[in-house]
């Protein structure tokens, strides 16, 4: 695997990584080295060498830098030029767009190069205004995606593609439904060609669904519907060829799916947030009795559950969890 080095003036660097393990989960094979007011060029040389020594794969190695022309691109520059090694490159311009993208082509590329042409453009692409219409002429963004139901309007109806199925190919339980660590880790990992946020209350509220679509990764579709729509395209034969992520957000939402005919062979438990009379289970979990029954009553239906925040996680048995609280 692609090692990275993250080099900055000042903590940035630091603080960047720590950042992306949030959306990413832990990462091996990262170091941070950072430039303080106390040290020099050379002081600033040694600390990336030191940092380099540490890597399991030392001959491909990707240096993300804050500052073109800075002492942190300055040493990096020096390093490569003196050791020669033929996959050792720099990209400057370091951002957290950048970062998540490496940590997500890394896992699937075999040089430091294929991951630097892989993150360049999401890197550029990670700089937006808000609102959009003030976004410099010349320099403007992809136009943002639009929440539309999923339709398959366009196909004569009792047409079937596939196997006339749609293939739920991740299904997760989280409270804030699609942000940072499932439209950069699990979209990399899942690969799906729609993510279906599944929700009555966000279908009809107009910011939070424009707040979902914003968040959605570049080339997915992000459909935001309601309950039944997912029931009545669960049983479209014209969705048979495709691949979704489905996201809800209480296993009460989901639960409701099951019982209009839906069925789930896996379920993902991602974040149940807390709230008044919810017990702890873990750092992303809160439940109360209404939690549990209806989990229960989910996998009574067939349907398995794992607790995983990233893919980096270990994944958890929620009953396990459970029972530690005297809840299960």
């Amino acid at each position: 695997m692609v090692s990275i080095v993250l080099a900055s003036h000042g903590k940035f660097a630091e603080g960047i990584k720590e950042s992306g393990q949030m959306i990413f989960g832990p990462q091996e094979n990262v170091q941070a080295v950072v430039l303080t007011p106390d040290m020099g060029p050379d002081d600033m040389h040694k600390k990336l060498l030191d940092a380099i020594a540490t890597f399991d794969d030392q001959d491909h190695v990707l240096f993300l830098v804050d500052l073109w022309g800075g002492t942190p691109f300055n040493q990096v520059s020096r390093i490569i030029e003196e050791e020669k090694h033929e996959d050792w490159v720099a990209i400057t311009g370091l951002n957290l767009p950048m970062l998540v993208s490496a940590y997500g082509s890394r896992m699937g590329a075999d040089t430091a190069v294929d991951v630097m042409k892989e993150i360049f453009p999401e890197a550029k692409g990670g700089i937006k205004v808000k609102p959009e219409a003030l976004e410099p002429a010349g320099d403007a963004a992809p136009a943002a995606p639009v929440a539309v139901a999923p339709t398959a309007s366009a196909i004569p109806e009792g047409t079937v593609l596939g196997d006339g199925h749609i293939k739920y190919a991740y299904v997760r339980i989280d409270t804030r439904l699609l942000h940072g660590q499932v439209a950069t880790a699990w979209t990399k990992q899942i690969s799906p060609d729609r993510i279906l946020v599944v929700s009555d209350g966000v279908s009809h509220d107009d910011l939070r669904k424009n707040m979902i679509i914003e968040a959605a990764p570049p080339g997915v579709h992000v459909h935001v519907i309601p309950i039944d729509k997912l029931i009545e395209v669960d049983k479209d034969p014209r969705f048979g060829a495709t691949k979704a992520m489905v996201l809800f957000e209480t296993p009460q939402d989901l639960l409701r799916a099951e019982e209009g005919g839906v069925k789930f062979d896996s379920v993902c438990i991602g974040s149940m947030a807390h709230s008044v009379g919810k017990t702890v289970v873990n750092q992303a979990i809160a439940c109360d009795e209404d939690d549990v029954k209806t989990l229960k009553a989910i996998r009574d239906n067939g349907t398995n559950f794992y607790v995983q925040k990233v893919p980096s996680d270990h994944a958890d048995d929620i009953w396990a969890l459970l029972k530690a609280k005297d809840m299960a």
